[in-house]
């Protein structure tokens, strides 16, 4: 438990703005995209960059190989 009380304040804020920054905007892409957007922001706010790079990986790079075959 010691080790969580030696973490700075300032780190414990920027992981949370992080959080909320990456959470709100896969939300708002994944609205727009119509691909479920509460699962996107929900788990993006969860951890980082794990969801930001499965949302690259499953939405956006396969979305944009279909457009360049059209």
């Amino acid at each position: 438990m010691n080790e969580l009380q030696d973490v700075p304040l300032w780190l414990w804020l920027l992981l949370a703005v992080l959080l909320m920054l990456q959470g709100t905007l896969l939300f708002r892409d994944a609205r727009r995209r119509g691909r479920k957007a509460w699962f996107w922001g929900l788990w993006a706010i969860t951890t980082v960059p794990t969801p930001a790079l499965v949302y690259l990986l499953v939405v956006i790079l396969p979305e944009r190989r279909r457009r360049k075959k059209l």
